[in-house]
């Protein structure tokens, strides 16, 4: 990567070329004329692909390349998009698009861009017959993140008696821990971002939040076609759907390919391109986190292995010394959603500290409540939602004193409908999902 590169002036971004051999998939791209940024996703143990099924592996391992060049778009943003190979039919550009243009929407925000009417995959292939049923065996893909989500998940299908494997992506040693305390069989898959991304990052190149559940998604999609899969379920919760903000005319959800509206794009496009059997779906989408906090409570296995703070899954940069560094969005909204639901000695031992009696961090909570901010960028529940937990806190004498609930209780309280503070509604199923019926046995948990 020479230095005379300038990434934000680039005029084109091109898809070069995906590959596989021996487990290993290679996903080629370019910014003009530019050299390659290789990408390489590593399965472990793979058995030989069956022949039955290499049509539906191709077609998965097409949609990661496309998926997976989001984070080197971004990069450029340059304003034309070039895609080598067969033209795509407009199901495939539709996803790409709706994917590039709100899983970058924070990303866009952020560097004050606006990327509406910039991002066109290119189109024109013809629509491709739906794809068949393979045979796939019955049997689950659960993604494991290392937070309390992914472990409900795990258990629900337990409950269930589904047969089913903990997977993750990356090397983390935390993730690797909760994995092997969940009981299943494991799989580790490997991602290793092209190091001339950071040569890019360091001349200049836009930065900020991708949509890494789609990148995820896809790579486990493959995975489902190599090993033998015909589910992967995530652990997205109903508020993953709900917009950060809104900024001139677009919303703006940091989780969006967490969201219900990229589940049933990329479900669909599976069912449609890949295999009419594999079915991609989040099992804990009818329920907030205020219920599936309750149902993790119940489940002390995982109490002394679980994080949910994201600094414990940087690329770069510190890491908390132990699995909290609470100062975080993320550490200050599990601590809140637990507390309704687990003995308060239980909580300040998970931990470490009572983050309810420091004053210090009433910012952080004041934007988890929506009180005068916007929610946090960050995988955390609805304001309302918060503010019906810190409201059930309120009332109960072991909380009332504590700096933060005391201020809440005079401060905050007394600017909010009674009505809507209930902690009732936020503990029961509501709205769509596309959890298969096999697999409905699972929900029992939140029983």
């Amino acid at each position: 990567m020479t230095d005379a590169m300038q990434p934000r002036l680039t005029q084109i971004f091109k898809f070069v070329r995906c590959a596989y051999a021996d487990g290993v998939a290679e996903l080629i791209y370019a910014f003009d004329q530019g050299e390659e940024l290789i990408e390489r996703i590593q399965f472990p143990d793979v058995p030989a692909l069956a022949p039955g099924r290499v049509a539906a592996f191709d077609q998965a391992l097409r949609l990661l390349h496309l998926i997976a060049g989001i984070s080197y778009y971004k990069a450029g943003v340059p304003p034309k998009i070039e895609v080598a190979g067969a033209p795509l039919d407009d199901a495939t550009a539709d996803l790409l698009d709706a994917l590039y243009l709100h899983g970058l929407a924070e990303f866009a925000y952020r560097n004050k861009l606006d990327l509406r009417g910039r991002i066109a995959f290119p189109r024109g292939g013809t629509a491709l017959p739906p794809a068949a049923p393979l045979g796939l065996p019955q049997r689950t893909l659960v993604p494991i993140g290392g937070g309390k989500d992914s472990l409900v998940a795990v258990e629900a299908i337990k409950h269930a008696g589904g047969e089913a494997t903990a997977v993750w992506v990356g090397g983390s040693d935390l993730i690797a821990a909760c994995a092997a305390r969940t009981g299943l069989p494991m799989l580790n898959i490997q991602r290793e971002l092209s190091p001339k991304l950071f040569e890019l990052n360091r001349l200049g190149a836009w930065n900020g939040h991708i949509p890494v559940t789609a990148v995820n998604s896809a790579i486990l999609a493959v995975a489902a076609i190599l090993y033998g899969y015909d589910s992967i379920a995530f652990a997205n919760e109903r508020s993953a759907s709900a917009a950060t903000l809104e900024y001139e005319g677009q919303l703006v959800n940091h989780q969006w390919s967490k969201g219900f509206a990229f589940e049933i794009l990329l479900n669909d496009w599976v069912h449609g391109h890949v295999a009419a059997d594999l079915d991609y779906f989040s099992l804990l989408r009818p329920y907030a986190e205020l219920a599936i906090t309750r149902a993790f409570a119940k489940l002390p296995t995982y109490f002394e292995a679980f994080s949910s703070c994201n600094r414990n899954f940087r690329i770069l940069g510190p890491r908390p010394v132990d699995r909290w560094c609470g100062q975080c969005p993320k550490c200050h909204f599990v601590f809140l959603a637990l507390a309704p639901f687990m003995p308060k000695t239980r909580l300040l031992g998970i931990f470490g500290r009572n983050l309810l009696d420091d004053e210090t961090l009433a910012a952080g909570f004041d934007a988890l409540l929506e009180y005068q901010d916007h929610k946090p960028f960050e995988c955390v529940g609805e304001g309302a939602e918060a503010r019906a937990a810190m409201h059930a806190l309120s009332q109960r004498p072991e909380w009332q004193e504590d700096a933060l609930v005391a201020r809440f209780r005079s401060e905050i309280l007394p600017l909010l409908d009674p009505a809507e503070l209930a902690i009732e509604p936020w503990l029961v199923a509501q709205g769509e999902h596309r959890i298969p019926a096999r697999l409905q046995a699972a929900l029992e948990i939140f029983d």
